[in-house]
């Protein structure tokens, strides 16, 4: 099917008058905020284009060095309490007035902030039309109005082409009243009626047909906050990737100024934890080499740039895109720029060459595991293994790695780019013995890079310090292959219930689950309050491997 095209036939000044206020909730609090929040810039940009007035609020650009930090054990400090973010909301509204809609963006990690924020917004601008979008309301929907009664709308998938409708709707809504809007026939078609005792809104998003039509964030609206901070700074100050980040990679360089931007959308592959199939993102778009290239050059000449970082979640699918790239990037005069970004691993073939001769000094591979059973779990054994695997001692012990693994490794070091990986332990189906392939192969990682260094000196300790040792723990997703797998251990441990089609029900269950989704780290409880694991350890062996990773002493799963 033909994908529609965003914003057809919409004239400059159709959003004229109209005031919203994207509103980015706060993310895990052991991260340093590092990455400024680009779908709700380009949302303002869209909206400014045609007239519209946005602004954007960062609840995630905020962290407090306080003694609650330090108490938490949070290096970075901490989140906003619910009343300095209001305050924080209530200082904006002084400056830019009431507003038509406020829209709120956010993962499936960020419930427990949506809820505080829909009542202090509505206690304070009763009359606006409040919409939430991203991935807590793509994957929970329509349930959203139980947990969230404040909520008018709620936008499914990706914003662009709906944010045009959401601003008109919201703005005829607060003019007319629902009543007289309702009646005028002139609403969005996402109107839904009545639900749970008021008028809604599902708004269903969609991958525009060509990225290269979206603008370029509105980054320029955090470089003053309502306090007349510049939250925009703080970010580029923070890298992007590395130790200092306290995400999962790792680099054995630095970076001093550093930006991301997202250059390509969703995922054509479908591996089980994933959970681009709930949001319907495995349709894969890109924007091309001259469409990056000139933002990249916008972003360097504003912003004294060092690094530009590309958080896709493939970037390399394509080969004539990354052809394009270096005689490119040579035209605007970025060919000097570092970058990095996510792929796969079988796609560190020529590709990583190519990359690395545009200015490519980072890849981050979704590994996820390096056993092949495991591997076969994920539903990524048939890329990872399809070119054997290859004996390999370690610490004494022979474990038997994916060659495909081996060789992007091998590949991106040749043609000068550090690689990293991410991990995923005690997956449904994973025991100790297939855990402890991943941990080898971490350690065959880190005897790769440090390879010719002596141990105890700065440059070994450097290299080894740039392969990413932690790892998530196994955590469903609704929506993923995943869910379905351990959906018996859901309604044992946690209880929650599923519909017909089954779908989770949003009763109280299922909402301290996906409340309890904070942080991919941590060990999940049951209603009981007793740790749950997805994965074939036993419990003490779980938690024990748990604890060592946490404790930065992987080596001694090893010797479990």
């Amino acid at each position: 099917m033909k994908q529609p095209e965003v914003l057809k036939n919409i004239k400059h000044d159709d959003l004229k008058g109209i005031k919203i206020t994207f509103i980015n909730m706060p993310l895990r609090e052991t991260a340093t905020p590092n990455t400024p929040p680009e779908g709700p810039g380009i949302l303002s940009a869209i909206v400014r284009k045609y007239g519209g007035e946005p602004n954007i609020l960062d609840l995630n650009g905020y962290r407090i060095k306080d003694k609650l930090a330090e108490e938490k054990g949070i290096p970075n400090g901490r989140h906003l309490t619910f009343n300095e973010a209001e305050n924080l909301i209530l200082k904006h509204l002084d400056n830019v007035g009431d507003q038509d809609v406020f829209a709120f963006s956010g993962k499936i990690t960020t419930l427990r902030w949506q809820e505080e924020m829909a009542k202090i917004v509505k206690k304070l601008q009763p009359d606006c039309f409040l919409v939430t979008g991203n991935g807590l309301a793509t994957e929970i929907n329509k349930g959203l109005f139980t947990w969230i009664p404040e909520l008018d709308a709620v936008g499914r998938s990706e914003g662009d082409g709906i944010i045009f409708d959401i601003c008109k709707d919201g703005k005829l809504i607060k003019e007319k009243g629902w009543k007289k809007a309702i009646s005028s026939g002139k609403l969005s078609s996402y109107f839904i009626g009545e639900v749970h005792g008021k008028n809604r809104f599902v708004y269903e998003g969609f991958r525009p047909a060509n990225l290269d039509d979206i603008p370029n964030a509105a980054l320029d609206l955090l470089e003053c906050d309502p306090y007349g901070h510049n939250v925009l700074e703080d970010y580029i100050n923070v890298p992007v990737w590395g130790t200092e980040a306290n995400n999962s990679s790792a680099t054995p360089f630095t970076m001093k100024r550093s930006l991301t931007t997202v250059s390509s959308r969703g995922c054509p592959y479908a591996c089980a934890f994933c959970y681009r199939g709930a949001q319907g993102e495995r349709n894969y778009g890109m924007r091309s080499a001259e469409h990056i290239a000139s933002q990249i050059k916008g972003y360097v000449d504003k912003y004294d740039l060092d690094f530009i970082g590309f958080p896709d979640d493939n970037f390399a699918v394509q080969k004539k895109r990354i052809d394009q790239m270096v005689p490119v990037f040579k035209d605007y005069g970025i060919d000097h720029v570092r970058w990095g970004t996510h792929t796969r691993m079988d796609e560190a073939d020529e590709r990583a060459f190519k990359m690395a001769e545009s200015g490519c000094i980072y890849i981050g591979f979704g590994a996820e595991s390096a056993d092949e059973h495991t591997l076969t779990l994920m539903k990524k054994g048939g890329f990872i293994l399809k070119n054997g695997m290859v004996p390999t001692k370690v610490n004494g012990n022979t474990y038997n790695f994916p060659k495909t693994m081996m060789t992007a490794v091998e590949n991106s070091a040749k043609a000068g780019i550090h690689a990293n990986c991410t991990w995923i332990m005690a997956y449904p189906g994973e025991e100790l013995k297939h855990l402890k392939t991943s941990v080898a192969f971490i350690l065959w990682q880190q005897q790769f890079w440090t390879g010719g260094h002596k141990k105890g000196t700065a440059d070994y300790e450097r290299l080894r310090d740039g392969v990413n040792r932690r790892m998530f723990t196994a955590t469903a997703y609704p929506g993923t292959e995943m869910w379905n797998v351990v959906r018996p251990d859901l309604e044992k441990h946690f209880h929650i219930n599923h519909d017909k089609f089954g779908n989770p029900i949003c009763d109280d269950n299922f909402h301290q689950y996906v409340t309890e989704l904070d942080d991919a780290t941590k060990i999940l409880n049951d209603k009981n309050g007793n740790p749950v694991n997805f994965g074939g350890m036993p419990m003490d062996t779980f938690l024990q491997a748990r604890e060592h990773i946490d404790n930065d002493e992987i080596e001694k799963i090893l010797e479990m």
